[in-house]
This record gives C-alpha cells, sequence and structure tokens, in this order.
C-alpha cells in the first residue's frame, strides 16, 4: 500500500500524458500509442491504494518456476513468423483469450465487463472479443466435467453473498492469455465475486500451476459500475494488416528465388 503523497507523486505525470508512462529522459516522444488504456492512477481496493493486485506472496510478483521462467519467450516469443497466418499471434488475429477467461486480469484496452445471472448459470461477458464464459451454477461442487478449451470449465457457488467460482480444464499445452500470463492444462483458479455497494464488485482470485509456479499466489482488485453501454469489441486490425505482412513475406520469396537464379 502507498499513502496519498506516494501515489500523488506516481499518478501526476500519468494524467498529464492521459494515462501513458512518460518517456524515458533524452528520448522524444511519447512511450506507448494512446490506445492502451492503462487508466490515469493507481489501483483503489477497499479504499487502499494498491501498486500490485497480488497480495500474495507478499512482494507482490509472480513466483513462476524455473522451468517456466526459462521458456516464457518461448511460448510467447517477442518477433513471430511472417509467413504464415498460423505463426502470428493470437490477439493479433483477433482469437485470443486475452481478457476472457480467468483469472480475469484485464487487457490492454476495452476491459468492460457484463454480467449476467440466471438460475443455473452466471455468463460473464468480456467486450474484448467478446468471449462469454458459462459458470455452471451447483448446489455442490460434483458436476460432471466439461471438455476442456481455451477458457476452461467453470463451476461455481453461492456462499452467503459471495459467488465462488472454481476453474479448471483448460486446453492441454501452454496458453499465453497477455502480460507474459499464461495457462496450462494443469492450470486450477478460484475466484471469488463480492458486491460492496451497488457500483462495485470486489475480485478475488488464486491461481494454482505446479508447472508454471513454485507456489499458488492470490490477487484482488475492485470492479467499478460503467457509466456507459458495452459496444461491439469489432477487432479487424490485425486481419487488414495480415494480408500486407503475407504479402511482404512472398515479396521476400520471390526476390530470394530470383537472386539464387541469377548467376
Amino acid at each position: 500500500m502507498l499513502t496519498p503523497a506516494e501515489a500523488e507523486a506516481y499518478e501526476a505525470p500519468l494524467r498529464a500524458l492521459g494515462g501513458m508512462q512518460p518517456s524515458p529522459p533524452g528520448e522524444v516522444g511519447q512511450a506507448e500509442n494512446e490506445y492502451i488504456d492503462r487508466g490515469a492512477g493507481l489501483a483503489r481496493v477497499k479504499g487502499q491504494i494498491r501498486s500490485s493486485w497480488i497480495i500474495d506472496p507478499p512482494d507482490g510478483r509472480i513466483p513462476w518456476s524455473a522451468a517456466a521462467l526459462a521458456r516464457r519467450y518461448d511460448v510467447f516469443p517477442p518477433v513471430q513468423g511472417l509467413g504464415n497466418p498460423e505463426e502470428r499471434i493470437g490477439p493479433e488475429r483477433c482469437l485470443a483469450s486475452v481478457a476472457g477467461g480467468a483469472p480475469m486480469v484485464g487487457a490492454p484496452d476495452s476491459n468492460h465487463f457484463q454480467v449476467l445471472t440466471t438460475r443455473d448459470a452466471v455468463v460473464i461477458l468480456s467486450e474484448k472479443y467478446h468471449d462469454a464464459r458459462i459458470v455452471r451454477l451447483s448446489v455442490g461442487r460434483d458436476v460432471p466435467p466439461m471438455p476442456r478449451s481455451w477458457l476452461g470449465d467453470s463451476v461455481g457457488w453461492w456462499e452467503s453473498g459471495t459467488l465462488v467460482v472454481e476453474t479448471t480444464g483448460f486446453h492441454p499445452g501452454v496458453t499465453s492469455r497477455g502480460f507474459l500470463m499464461f495457462a496450462t492444462g494443469a492450470t486450477h483458479v478460484v475466484e471469488r465475486f463480492t458486491r460492496l455497494g451497488p457500483d462495485e464488485l470486489f475480485y478475488e482470485f488464486t491461481i494454482d500451476d505446479p508447472v508454471l509456479f513454485t507456489r499458488p499466489w492470490r490477487a484482488e482488485m475492485s470492479f467499478p459500475a460503467a457509466k456507459g453501454r458495452i459496444f461491439e469489441y469489432a477487432c479487424h486490425e490485425g486481419n487488414y494488416s495480415l494480408r500486407g505482412i503475407l504479402a511482404g513475406a512472398r515479396r521476400e520469396e520471390r526476390e530470394a528465388r530470383v537472386a539464387a537464379s541469377t548467376p
């Protein structure tokens, strides 16, 4: 937790740039693109100023295993192949579950969620990529598992005024969730949703995965109510640019063939 004075020292330059990080000294321009939706300040959770969502471990850091730490950029490398659409990253192709699924760690932009409740299920709709996660409600926790999927299999139950959701059954292998967040077939997530008031939802999650982490870790955040409606996140930018990316790869191949055939 930070003091109000410490928070103000950090937030003042962010507000001046609309939430963007200032550039390093001596560099011209802004450090990030304007479309990234970071907000203009630190998080407030239950009235406390937070510098990290993570509350356990106390240092606020993800307890990566040595194997996962060594392979992070093998799974989600900084630069991907240019020759085939299958080699391009999921978010660029509008196919990734960056904002949807468990845990709900957010995305670079379009971080709106809509929660729909029925007698038998809770549906959590994310604006980005419009993923709809269906949480099957159960009096007990003994329900038949669903087939493995990118978003996992979520089962929920009520504990007084808190919705508890347990998610397993993620797709085998390693799936990138963005921001160096991953899920594997062994990932186990427990979420807790508690309404603190008409305009605030308190969210907690614990994630455990012996492949990725040395121990379970826990985070919490506050979801304020949005002031407007959710509109369709019509992801198409990557689809348009993908044509140019692949055309460039085909041109490089033609030029290489010409160079190879020239005496």
